[in-house]
């Protein structure tokens, strides 16, 4: 079982950066692929980024690419997400998952574990 844990998020004036944490319970973390995804209101949750298991590989959504950056610590069982050059658009609650498996997966399904979320505003 895997409990995870966000933080970081708060307000933020359009241009700014902002980085995301999330703590993992547990002695089993490296051999879990990590994934970010968020919720805007009004709209579906979507796919940010994800990370391998040994953080080797990486994939991100087109609306963020060049501007967000995903990262994992195993020894500290963290992975974060760095946001840079945030607009209005990324206001939404921030969630980090956790999948049993090595590589990197975009879909909701496809996690078995989730925080509950931090909020991130983007706004003058």
């Amino acid at each position: 079982q895997v409990q995870l844990v966000e933080s970081g998020g708060g307000l933020v004036q359009p241009g700014g950066s902002l980085r995301l944490s999330c703590a993992a319970s547990g002695r089993r973390f490296s051999s879990y692929a990590m994934g970010w995804f968020r919720q805007a209101p009004g709209k579906d949750r979507e796919f940010v980024a994800g990370i391998s298991s040994s953080g080797g590989s990486t994939y991100y959504a087109d609306s963020v690419k060049g501007r967000f950056t995903i990262s994992r610590d195993n020894a500290k069982n963290t992975v974060y997400l760095q946001m840079n050059t945030l607009k209005p658009e990324d206001t939404a609650v921030y969630y980090c998952a956790a999948r049993n498996g090595l590589r990197v997966v975009t879909s909701i399904r496809e996690f078995e574990y989730w925080g509950q979320g931090t909020q991130v505003t983007v706004s003058s």
